[in-house]
């Protein structure tokens, strides 16, 4: 008899163990033991990100990031914009009008909203924003990381992407790219990563691509490594493409910070009659070196 009790006793605490509750728990205890599971868990997820930061930190040193923690305007000694149509669509046709409103760019609950909205506002039918760090922030190699939610939406077009800083004297494409994430809304999931330079202008870049899974519900991290030797993009640290940089290339002087969306224009293409707004959040955006 003591033989069974005891059995029966230890077959419970390696049941227990395991996470298996008998049947005639309560729904209120297995919802306990479930959310015990999910403290567990969250708490090692947290302990192997700062595993992952502290490897990250040994060989590199933040210069620079926006935490937009501030909420409200964006923060003008680190930003500014691009304001207006540019030349042709800003040479892509693009269909919206950027603004520096705050109907298209605020900062709300830690988090950078870029708003593309559906409305007649001159001459354009469309209105975003694109932010730059043009005269406040350029740098030469180092290393982008940028937490991002992507907007939905045929025809939207979020990017987060550098520009040599001499354009002004070198055009494009010869001050160079470098996009680190680009999405078409009609084509969902899909991110492009992309370079510009001589000879690889518009859909001649030199373009990889990886699908990933709820980009426009979830955030997820894009980041770019740029040395002297190497320029490698990755999605949630998973590299998905490698460019051999050279001392004969374009990629060897400073760039600066974009972040825009964009509507229509060549690489997006034709946008939803349906459409009304969408927004291109943004986390965090960090530079190290």
């Amino acid at each position: 008899m003591k033989f069974l009790i005891s059995f029966r006793f230890n077959v419970i605490v390696i049941l227990t163990i395991l996470g298996i509750t008998a049947p005639n728990k309560s729904n209120s205890q297995n919802k306990i033991n479930e959310a015990k599971k999910n403290t567990i868990h969250a708490k090692y997820s947290k302990i192997a990100k700062a595993s992952v930061l502290k490897s990250d930190a040994k060989r590199y040193k933040l210069v620079w990031a926006d935490e937009f923690n501030a909420a409200g305007a964006l923060d003008t000694s680190k930003w500014g914009f691009d304001v207006g149509t540019g030349e042709w669509g800003w040479g892509n046709n693009e269909k919206e009008y950027y603004t520096s409103r705050l109907q298209n760019a605020s900062i709300l609950n830690g988090v950078l909203k870029i708003s593309a909205q559906k409305e007649n506002f001159k001459n354009c039918k469309y209105t975003s924003a694109r932010i730059v760090t043009n005269n406040k922030f350029s740098f030469t190699y180092g290393k982008v990381v940028a937490r991002a939610k992507l907007p939905k939406g045929v025809g939207t077009w979020p990017a987060i992407w550098l520009l040599g800083s001499n354009v002004n004297t070198q055009k494009w494409p010869a001050c160079g790219e470098i996009d680190i994430m680009e999405h078409k809304g009609s084509e969902p999931n899909k991110i492009y990563s992309t370079l510009h330079y001589p000879n690889h202008s518009g859909d001649k870049g030199d373009s990889s691509t990886i699908i990933v899974n709820n980009v426009c519900t979830q955030f997820h991290i894009y980041s770019m490594e740029w040395t002297p030797t190497s320029i490698n993009f990755y999605v949630d640290d998973v590299k998905h493409k490698t460019f051999i940089n050279t001392s004969e290339t374009v990629f060897n002087h400073d760039f600066y910070l974009i972040i825009n969306l964009a509507m229509g224009g060549l690489f997006a293409g034709p946008i939803e009659e349906n459409f009304k707004s969408a927004n291109f959040e943004i986390d965090y955006i960090r530079v190290y070196q």
